[in-house]
């Protein structure tokens, strides 16, 4: 199901800042070469995050699931002067493209691409400290990418975890592992007293944290 009605959601694209030419290309560039197209952020979602990242002008960010680069292009947009965004896919057949997405923007030099497990290269950042984490992996990992970085995350930092509403079905009736998994994500993170947080219904669900 759609979460918001798609004549809301054409409106709210028509009433935001317009998605930038780069974008623009590599949004359609996923369409036609990618599997699950629908996975991209995408236009309102991207802005949303620009937006987030330039509130709090993070020096540091961590991507969990890089897909074809337009999520880590909104963020690194928001990066303070020197920042670094590191974003982490596990597809190693997306390096050679997200390479090309990434260099047709003005942020590539922001950007540092890690292919390979997540687990693995989250323990790679021993002792770094991020001001903003996206996770927007394979969804069934979701809390223990969670719990890797909750640490890695300065007092006031924000982590924002995406699909966390699951075309509805986390508040229907569906008993699919996916769906329960979600909820359970939902659920631990509702009553952790580490973070303050709450959920935006963009696009599918982006479940918004601040660590106190």
């Amino acid at each position: 199901m759609e979460i918001l009605d798609p004549a809301l959601q054409a409106y709210l694209d028509n009433h935001c800042d317009p998605e930038p030419e780069a974008l623009q290309k590599i949004n359609r560039d996923t369409y036609l070469k990618v599997l699950k197209p629908h996975m991209l952020s995408g236009h309102y979602q991207g802005r949303v995050l620009s937006m987030l990242s330039k509130m709090i002008q993070p020096k540091l960010i961590l991507e969990i699931g890089t897909f074809t680069g337009y999520s880590a292009i909104c963020l690194a947009e928001g990066l303070a002067e020197g920042g670094i965004l590191h974003t982490i896919e596990v597809n190693g057949e997306f390096e050679e493209m997200l390479n090309s997405h990434f260099a047709s923007t003005n942020v590539d030099k922001k950007i540092k691409l890690h292919i390979g497990p997540a687990e693995a290269i989250i323990a790679d950042f021993e002792d770094t400290i991020f001001d903003l984490v996206f996770i927007d992996a394979d969804k069934r990992n979701n809390f223990k990418y969670f719990e890797l970085i909750i640490d890695k995350v300065r007092p006031g930092g924000l982590i924002i975890i995406d699909n966390v509403l699951w075309k509805g079905k986390v508040f229907g009736t569906e008993k699919d592992a996916d769906t329960e998994n979600i909820r359970k994500l939902n659920e631990q993170i509702a009553v952790n007293t580490q973070v303050e947080k709450f959920i935006l219904p963009v696009r599918d669900g982006l479940l918004i944290i601040r660590k106190k």
